[in-house]
């Protein structure tokens, strides 16, 4: 009789580190595609910056400024 306490606990012991062992692995999961989105958003932020020097250039050419000035 004084074994069935002891095994309730080392059971409920299990249980919880089998979802602990399952939350850490998602986590982990997450953490690697936050990284994935942090990767592809700084790419997107470069194009964006490429694009911003381009228009910028192109608004310096002369033969592409307002005719009425």
């Amino acid at each position: 009789m004084s074994d069935v306490p002891g095994n309730l606990v080392l059971a409920m012991l299990r249980r919880m580190d089998t979802k602990l062992d399952r939350g850490l692995e998602e986590l982990h999961d997450v953490k690697v595609r936050l990284t994935a989105v942090e990767e592809n958003l700084a790419g997107v932020h470069r194009r964006i910056d490429r694009l911003d020097e381009r228009i910028q250039r192109i608004e310096r050419r002369p033969e592409l400024t307002d005719a009425t000035h």
